[in-house]
Order: C-alpha cells, then sequence, then structure tokens
C-alpha cells in the first residue's frame, strides 16, 4: 500500500515523473525520473539554470500540462487520469497561480481581475475574504490603481495584480514562476515577504521558480533542478550560499562538458 500525500504532510508531489517534448531523433526529454514534494505550509523555491525543466515540473505539478510517465497529486487527490474539467475545478479551489506573463483579462479593472477567481466560482468574497483582499492591495501598493486596467498599468504593477489574485482565496498551494521578474527591488522584496507570510501566518504552500539567489533565499527550502532531475535539496540558505552552489554547479557542468 503507497503512502499518501496527506500522510506524507505534502500539498503537492510527483512520483517517477518524466515529460518529454517532441518525438524520435528530435525528442527533448525536459523531466527524468523526478520524485518531490511540496510540503504543507513550507515556502519552496525551485532553482536551475535555463533549460533545466523547473518550469516544466512546476506545470505538471500544477496539473496545467500532463506528464509523459509518472503521477501527480494534488493534497490526496491524484491528479494524473483526471478530466480537464475535473482538474480546472480542482484548481479553481485548491490552487492560486502567479505566472510570468500575467494572464490578466485586458477587459477588466485591477479589482475585476483580483475578484475573478471568485466570480469564476460563481460567489462573492465574504466578509472575512473582503478583508483580506483589502490587505492584500494595501500591501502591494494598489489601493490608487484598483480602477485602471492591464494597459494602464506598469509591468510591476501588473505583476503585483496577479499576485493579489493569486492570493485572494487563501489557497492551499501557490504555483509562483518568477514572481519578481518585472519588479524593482522594493517591490520585489514587498511579494517576497507576502509570499513568507503566507505561508509561515496562513499555512499555504508555496512553490517558487526562480533564477534569483536573493529571492530564493525568502524560502523555507531550495529544491535545485539540472538536466531534468533533481540535483540537490537544502533547506534555508543565504543568496550567497545560493549563488556559490548555482556558480559551483555551472562550472561544473562546463567541466564535464570540456
Amino acid at each position: 500500500m503507497e503512502i499518501s500525500s496527506t500522510d506524507l504532510g505534502l500539498a503537492a508531489r510527483v512520483q517517477h515523473l518524466t515529460k518529454t517534448f517532441g518525438a524520435d531523433d528530435g525528442a527533448v526529454r525536459a523531466l527524468d525520473g523526478v520524485t518531490v514534494g511540496i510540503r504543507r505550509g513550507e515556502f519552496t523555491a525551485i532553482m536551475g539554470p535555463s533549460g533545466s525543466g523547473k518550469s516544466t515540473l512546476m506545470h505538471v505539478m500544477a496539473g496545467l500540462d500532463a506528464p509523459t510517465s509518472g503521477r501527480v497529486w494534488i493534497g490526496d487527490t491524484e491528479i494524473t487520469g483526471l478530466s480537464d474539467l475535473e482538474l480546472t475545478i480542482l484548481r479553481r479551489r485548491r490552487v492560486g497561480f502567479v505566472f510570468q506573463a500575467f494572464n490578466l483579462v485586458p477587459t477588466l479593472d485591477a479589482i475585476g481581475n483580483i475578484l475573478l477567481p471568485f466570480d469564476i466560482d460563481g460567489r462573492r468574497p465574504s466578509a472575512l475574504e473582503r478583508a483580506r483582499i483589502d490587505g492584500l492591495v494595501e500591501t502591494l501598493g494598489l489601493t490608487e490603481r484598483l480602477r485602471h486596467r492591464p494597459h494602464q498599468l506598469s509591468g510591476g504593477q501588473q505583476q503585483r495584480v496577479a499576485i493579489a489574485r493569486a492570493l485572494a482565496t487563501a489557497p492551499d498551494l501557490v504555483f509562483a514562476d518568477e514572481p519578481t521578474g518585472n519588479l524593482d527591488s522594493r517591490s520585489g522584496r514587498d511579494v517576497l515577504r507576502l509570499l513568507a507570510a503566507a505561508s509561515r501566518e496562513h499555512g499555504q504552500s508555496i512553490a517558487m521558480v526562480t533564477h534569483d539567489p536573493v529571492a530564493a533565499s525568502h524560502a523555507d527550502r531550495v529544491v535545485y533542478l539540472g538536466d531534468g532531475r533533481i540535483v540537490a535539496d537544502k533547506p534555508r540558505q543565504s543568496a550567497e550560499e545560493i549563488s556559490a552552489y548555482m556558480l559551483a554547479t555551472e562550472l561544473g557542468a562546463a567541466e564535464v562538458a570540456a
């Protein structure tokens, strides 16, 4: 009998995960037998050089892409064989997303985008949820921008709207793909503090893909990928330690290639 992800205290996990793009001689194996979990209430950073498979891992783990082989769970629900409708409902109620491309609805203003998960779920925020949203808006410096549409916002402001939307429903699990990539350093720190607080104070599980050692240093745990495999899994590290590890890994890969 297999241990479930609930028993393991995991918000999501993959087992023997493989993901291949293309076919025959042109096939590229983006993930190669990966087994890893995102612990409940923990802030996990996923790092690796370009092409290491980190974004692919996040997309498969979130049910946005299907694995070539292996199994995937969100909480204690195996999603590997779910239909598109079942996956959509599961993600809507339990998962939040922050994408590099923002994915804001251009015809909605900022508050409309933030409230979109509630609209899709056919309900209005409760008083408690509304208070939470007000707090997010204030923390992210969006109070004066709520009636602006995406084209009226800077890239950084659009990213902050996307983050508020991802956290608005207090989902169990939040996937963030380079959430500070379009922000200045001050706004980036605010966002990272917000993600850390969501994990520490509200028990949310955060999985963040990043190439930035400073961003990763805010996480409780750093998982490193290389060539589609997990190469290291370390507890909280400083930005300097993360940079040193990444540099050593890249130098080692360069020596092997030479």
